[in-house]
């Protein structure tokens, strides 16, 4: 099984901007070794408790850190951007890291309204147009336009043998859906808590259409997982990115992704506690051979061909052991 990583570059509280950039190449190059396959990196603006808002800036810089991994966006909010701008980006990536660039994309604003009509200032949103904004990709990466597309003549360059994976993630069943009519490789949120999962991976197996872009489909479930020597451990690592969670529900201000002694600190509410009881239930919290049951079981219901692992813990130490503890327990390849 390919197991994968995905980044949201939180800053940790005690911590700066410089330590959360470092930390995320430290966590690729950790994950190279260990053997997982993919290294994604996310898209949220105006957010203080996060690092970055620019995967693509980020995919460059990790990729030129590392050597075999894949690395991507986890993802570009495509709404928001010219599909011709992202595909000259993602070629020019593609051209200097050849065989190792992923384009994952979504649909949702990736932050708060307030950011989200900064983005798009002087235009119009494009989310009704996503779908032929996903067809646009496939044509401008494999130079073969539809000869009365509105742009027929017009090359994304650079011109390069290779192209990126695209990968449609999605929380919903309307995401699946599209991305089984356009044909892209699909990655479910699952960490997002939203239901009707397995329902919507199950749709996109069962009425994809071959494409450009991949012949036959793909997909990869999206999980938050949390791994230590004991179950009591692991569960003490999660309770940061639940609070975190909790105060991002609640639409609050995070200036920072909390330490443990925050979160022993906070004045819980009844109705906060069994929230947080119900984020639990759909994280993968344990020691390695438990973290690496629940994880098979999420893949066989889901019928996922990849799997790729958020695990925020404030303790950087502890989030790179974790990581070590789930690819002892599958049996990557270490190099």
């Amino acid at each position: 099984m390919k197991l994968s990583v995905l980044e949201h570059g939180h800053i940790s509280e005690g911590r700066h901007v410089h330590d959360a950039l470092q930390e995320a190449v430290t966590l690729a190059k950790h994950a190279e070794q260990l053997g997982y396959s993919r290294f994604w990196m996310s898209e949220h603006h105006g957010g203080g408790a996060l690092s970055f808002s620019s995967p693509e800036i980020m995919i460059g810089h990790v990729a030129a850190h590392t050597e075999r991994i894949r690395v991507g966006s986890g993802g570009v909010m495509l709404p928001h951007y010219s599909a011709y701008k992202v595909a000259e980006n993602f070629r020019l990536l593609e051209a200097l890291h050849p065989g190792r660039i992923d384009l994952g994309i979504g649909r949702a604003p990736g932050g708060m309204p307030i950011a989200s009509r900064a983005l798009n200032e002087g235009k119009s949103s494009n989310v009704q147009f996503f779908p032929q904004q996903i067809a646009d990709l496939g044509g401008y990466f494999h130079e073969q336009l539809p000869e009365d597309h509105r742009f027929a003549s017009l090359v994304a360059g650079p011109s390069v043998p290779t192209v990126p994976e695209v990968w449609l993630l999605g929380s919903s069943s309307e995401g699946a859906r599209i991305a089984a009519a356009q044909g892209t490789a699909y990655a479910f949120a699952q960490f997002f808590g939203t239901p009707g999962g397995e329902e919507a991976m199950k749709h996109y197996r069962r009425h994809f259409k071959p494409s450009i872009l991949n012949d036959k489909p793909h997909s990869m479930i999206a999980v938050s997982a949390f791994c230590a020597d004991t179950e009591e451990e692991a569960a003490e690592l999660a309770r940061s990115n639940e609070l975190f969670f909790l105060r991002l529900g609640r639409g609050l201000e995070q200036k920072s992704f909390p330490s443990l002694e925050t979160v022993n600190n906070y004045p819980y509410t009844a109705m906060e506690l069994e929230q947080i009881r119900q984020r639990r239930s759909f994280s993968i919290i344990g020691t390695p051979d438990q973290v690496k049951d629940k994880i098979i079981a999420m893949v066989e219901r889901h019928e996922a061909d990849e799997v790729i692992i958020a695990s925020a813990i404030h303790s950087f130490e502890a989030r790179l052991r974790s990581f070590r503890l789930i690819a002892e327990a599958f049996g990557l390849n270490q190099n």
